[in-house]
């Protein structure tokens, strides 16, 4: 008969070999690469003590030689004091490879988070699926996957790319909210090497799917020099998320931020006399939020328009704003995308939105239209429609045409609109309007001073025309503000907002709308 204490031996025992399933051989194979380990990742990741492991002890059934954990890490823990879930794949088991055991881990992981409404952070530095599973590692991925779109929307999700994701684990990632990777991490469907081998293609990984690549792609969201700043980064977006759709995003020190400042002061005179003059638009949203801090996402993917969080009082704030110093801060296909999403995942956790606003319209020629603008740009006032959270827009310099709505104007769902002096609402900028529609008058000008008629009909249409005054005057503006106000009015604004209920939909039968895809 086996006693007491030589059963708490064996356990002894049998958690050291968990602890480090493929032995001194994956040790070696860290030091050879100079990465942690998968435990380690944890703790980098979570508040120092706080990581509970849950599955450590899970293996392939009827193999006497099946290593423990199978290929996978799971467990709960604190981030900020707040509970998560975290999941890592360990490289050094079966290749962090998901197999029927490992991905039914993954699944009660996933069940855990959403039982108890709490984040979800994964950890990939995976191969893929597990080839010696067959179909049954294939399915499990499908399986995975219903269970992520449940808790889509219902608690954030983060996933970090480490190594090589290839193959059905970059399908689990990209079904979360926010993709952060190191600059050594890889992520493509199909390999190099099976690339060359299929149609004859030789490609670099680096070309293929590394993270600077998938970062201008838009596929991953902020890309890292190390490990811990791919944590620290995972750790600070979560402090502006709430710990589910159930409750409202945290406070950090509200009240705290002075009446006036010499910052507040600056904004008076940020904006170039010149319309043509370019600026970075990150100087103006660095004076409107609490502490300067802001908090970008995707800021590698279509440059031309900012995405990012903030905080106004305290409380936590998506900002959406156009960039002059790119493409003059033009919507194209690609930032629309990218307003689209960042929209419906501020929406989602109920977090407030803020347009900063300076776009001479929608970015023209034939390499859009070919990219689908149309389509594309036109998820982005839908989005806004479907809103519940208050919205603010406000128009800095330049709001023209079908990108006025696209910036969250009142008309498609801004709560409140705020604008500068200096903001231009037309339909199109001066010149355009004064080639269209001036075309005779200035035909019928001698060539000598025609440059100069031209001049004077730009500064026309500059001063009569698409002026705040007169979307003030016909209501489509709330307010003209003084720029060095602007952080009181927003925050004065939010306050008044932030009981703000969800409408109640009219009656309509319909199951769903129909997005343009």
């Amino acid at each position: 008969m086996v006693g007491t204490r030589a059963k708490l031996d064996e356990l002894v025992d049998i958690l050291a070999v968990a602890a480090e399933p493929a032995g001194a051989a994956a040790v070696a194979k860290r030091a050879k690469k100079d990465i942690p380990s998968v435990r380690e990742r944890m703790n980098m990741l979570l508040d120092p003590g706080s990581f509970l492991e849950t599955g450590a002890l899970a293996r392939q059934p009827d193999q006497p030689d099946a290593l423990y954990g199978d290929g996978l890490v799971t467990g709960r823990g604190t981030i900020n004091g707040r509970p998560v879930v975290v999941i890592a794949h360990d490289q050094t088991v079966y290749g962090g490879s998901v197999g029927i055991t490992s991905a039914r881990k993954f699944m009660r992981a996933l069940k855990m988070a959403f039982d108890n409404a709490c984040p979800v952070v994964t950890i990939n530095d995976s191969g893929g699926a597990r080839i010696q599973d067959a179909v049954g590692s294939i399915a499990s991925f499908g399986d995975i996957s219903r269970v992520l779109e449940k808790l889509s929307g219902y608690v954030p999700q983060v996933s970090i790319i480490l190594g090589k994701c290839a193959a059905g684990s970059v399908y689990g990632p990209i079904n979360t909210d926010v993709l952060i990777g190191t600059k050594d991490s890889y992520m493509f469907v199909t390999g190099p090497e099976v690339i060359k081998a299929v149609n004859g293609e030789d490609i670099s990984a680096e070309a293929l799917g590394g993270a600077e690549v998938q970062a201008k792609r838009g596929t991953l969201h902020h890309v890292t020099e190390t490990e811990q700043q791919a944590y620290d980064w995972a750790r600070n977006y979560l402090s502006y998320m709430p710990s589910s759709c159930l409750e409202q995003p945290p406070i950090v020190n509200p009240g705290l931020e002075p009446d006036l400042t010499a910052y507040d002061l600056e904004l008076d005179t940020i904006i170039p006399d010149s319309d043509r003059a370019g600026y970075d638009m990150h100087d103006i949203l660095l004076r409107l939020f609490d502490d300067g801090e802001f908090h970008e996402i995707r800021a590698a993917f279509a440059p031309n328009l900012i995405t990012g969080f903030a905080r106004v009082d305290g409380y936590p704030v998506g900002v959406i704003a156009n960039q002059p110093l790119v493409l003059g801060g033009s919507i194209d296909a690609a930032c629309s995308d990218k307003s689209t999403y960042f929209i419906r995942l501020c929406d989602a956790f109920n977090i407030p939105l803020i347009f900063v606003v300076d776009t001479p319209g929608v970015l023209p020629g034939l390499d859009q239209e070919d990219a689908g603008v149309i389509i594309r740009g036109g998820r982005v006032p839908r989005a806004i429609i479907e809103a519940t959270v208050p919205i603010i827009n406000l128009v800095v310099r330049k709001s023209y045409g079908g990108a006025y709505g696209m910036m969250g104007a009142r008309q498609v769902g801004a709560d409140v609109s705020f604008a500068w002096p200096t903001a231009r609402i037309a339909v199109i900028g001066a010149e355009s309007a004064v080639d269209l529609i001036g075309k005779r008058q200035l035909a019928a000008v001698a060539e000598e001073h025609r440059a100069a008629a031209r001049d004077f009909m730009i500064n026309h249409y500059n001063e009569t025309i698409a002026t705040p005054w007169i979307a003030a005057e016909r209501g489509y503006i709330d307010a003209v503000i003084e720029p060095s106000r602007t952080r009181l009015e927003i925050r004065h604004a939010l306050r008044l907002l932030r009981d703000k209920a969800p409408i109640t939909p009219e009656f309509n039968p319909r199951k769903h709308s129909v997005y343009p895809m």
